[in-house]
């Protein structure tokens, strides 16, 4: 068994706001994987990626040149290709042993590419891998048994099923809390809950959850 954590943060050239927590998260990794135009951010806070991988078709060309001196490697693929870029730096994370990953930068104005990011969490629950979206607003996980996480009092929590069914939902330390419920794909209950508690904890026993932390 591998007992040794490996930290992977993949950036994606979505939506990405310079916060301090995004940063701190940054300088904390153990692997910085751009998905092409994700180099961009990642100059514009002065940080390096261990490696870039795409098809190079968003990522600006003074940055690819910058990133080439440095001797940053650069995986390319091209651009007729059956997997997304950030796909791609998904499969590279779990092939080199990431034990959790983190994507920023992944959602957007287009709906498609965001959607097919937070299914990547799907892919990344079956493996094992603990896995999150952070964005400006919003830390997205998707659940297939039991998630723990921190807060403030006031925190905005939504579930939402993703599955035909999710059965045996639990939620502690939420102003709402629910006990062995069986929501169907489609349902609102899960919708604006908020922390009681400065840690919550959410469970099923069967399904797929979207777990949305909120910030408005």
């Amino acid at each position: 068994m591998n007992c040794i954590s490996m930290n992977c943060i993949i950036v994606a050239n979505g939506n990405l706001l310079f916060t301090p927590r995004i940063k701190r998260l940054l300088e904390e990794a153990d692997l910085i994987v751009a998905a092409d135009g994700g180099a961009t951010h990642l100059k514009q806070m002065d940080i390096a990626p261990h490696v870039i991988i795409g098809d190079m078709d968003s990522i600006h060309p003074d940055t690819r040149c910058f990133f080439e001196k440095k001797g940053t490697p650069i995986i390319l693929h091209p651009s007729r290709k059956n997997q997304t870029d950030t796909d791609l730096c998904v499969e590279f994370a779990v092939k080199k042993g990431a034990t959790t990953v983190t994507m920023i930068g992944v959602t957007g104005h287009r709906l498609d590419h965001t959607l097919a990011n937070i299914f990547l969490l799907r892919r990344l629950c079956t493996l094992g891998v603990e896995s999150r979206i952070i964005d400006a607003n919003n830390d997205i996980y998707l659940v297939t048994d039991h998630l723990k996480l921190e807060g403030k009092k006031g925190d905005l929590l939504s579930v939402l099923p993703v599955s035909d069914k999710v059965t045996g939902l639990t939620l502690t330390g939420l102003e709402y809390p629910l006990e062995d419920a069986a929501i169907s794909m489609g349902s609102s209950l899960g919708i604006s809950n908020y922390f009681k508690k400065s840690w919550v904890t959410i469970s099923v026993l069967t399904g797929v959850l979207l777990v949305t932390k909120s910030r408005d």
